[in-house]
């Protein structure tokens, strides 16, 4: 199935239930905006792409749910919903993408039943273009990777953090459709190791070979020349950085001391083209992902704790950035994929 999708027999949002991974596969359902809410904040579902459709969704879920018997009520509760939705993961912004290209839609909306019946049209639009964008994408980036690279990957930007296919590894299976051995070195991605959790488990599901690392062992790789290539997802990109999973700074400056390529694979949803470096609100979560691991206490409960979701990379470390209207390479002209 779909990442996540719009159950059309009881208007739900159903996904799949992305903290239980690998140990359990299970799919849920959101029978609300506050159920929703707390998938997006939990992490059950999570990803750029997979966030937009599904603060897009979370409109549709808004409209179906409002008792508004006028056009002016109900857009106010969209107009409510929306900001609940948004204060859920501030850094990401194709969350805001999403939710805002449904809000524009149902404003040529000429009454109530207009309103839900786009903004369900809509949402769904923006989960079947994200798998054909990301498999765009893929192709595109398929074209930098040689039969027999070994590539490493930080998170997951694979199908679980979007629609379907992925992102950076979109890219290496679109790489593996066109008949190239590519081999895979995913980092674990602490603290909630959704490379270790995510990333291994949906490439062996594909059968594409990977071998999993801490996130202190990248440049362990990288100086052995075990790693090829390094393609990581991002949650916005910046006139002057991509933000993406704490820890990909660190990979990105490895990577330029060891000359070994270091690209970003997202679609141009993910670009902010009003933003830069500083104006970006880094996501802060809970200490308590660091003080224990799957219920049980690693570190003094007192201790005090720095936990951002996300770090920046500057644009010097990038190679290329591989989107759906092709691969950019520096000087980055953020306009160039406005276009």
């Amino acid at each position: 199935m779909r990442t996540i999708q719009w159950n059309a027999e009881n208007s739900t949002v159903r996904m799949i239930d992305q903290t239980l991974l690998p140990v359990e596969y299970r799919e849920i359902e959101c029978e609300n905006l506050a159920q929703l809410c707390e998938a997006i904040k939990s992490l059950r579902v999570r990803g750029a792409p997979a966030l937009a459709a599904a603060g897009a969704y979370g409109i549709a879920l808004a409209s179906k749910l409002s008792s508004a018997n006028d056009m002016e009520s109900l857009l106010q509760d969209l107009k409510n919903a929306t900001g609940i939705i948004l204060a859920t993961r501030p850094t990401a912004i194709n969350l805001g993408w999403g939710v805002h290209r449904v809000i524009k839609a149902v404003s040529e909306a000429y009454d109530t039943e207009g309103i839900r019946d786009i903004a369900l049209n809509e949402a769904q639009a923006i989960a079947d273009e994200d798998v054909q964008t990301n498999k765009t994408l893929g192709k595109h980036g398929a074209s930098l990777l040689e039969d027999g690279d070994t590539v490493m990957t930080h998170c997951n930007a694979g199908r679980l953090a979007c629609v379907d296919w992925g992102t950076a590894l979109g890219v290496v299976r679109s790489a593996v459709e066109q008949g190239k051995d590519i081999n895979v070195v995913a980092c674990e991605t602490r603290p909630l190791n959704q490379g270790g959790r995510l990333t291994t488990w949906e490439l062996m599901q594909d059968n594409i070979p990977v071998k999993l690392i801490s996130d202190s062992m990248s440049g362990y790789v990288m100086r052995h020349e075990l790693v090829d290539k390094v393609i990581v997802g991002a949650d916005r990109i910046t006139e002057d950085a991509v933000f993406n999973k704490i820890g990909t700074y660190s990979h990105a400056i490895v990577a330029m001391e060891h000359e070994i390529p270091f690209y970003v694979a997202a679609p141009a949803s993910t670009f902010d083209f009003k933003g830069w470096e500083d104006s970006v609100k880094i996501e802060e979560r809970d200490p308590d992902e660091l003080r224990y691991m799957q219920g049980v206490q690693i570190a003094p409960e007192d201790v005090p704790v720095i936990n951002p979701a996300f770090d920046s990379t500057p644009m010097e470390y990038i190679e290329a950035i591989i989107t759906e209207k092709g691969i950019f390479r520096p000087p980055f002209l953020i306009d160039e994929v406005r276009t």
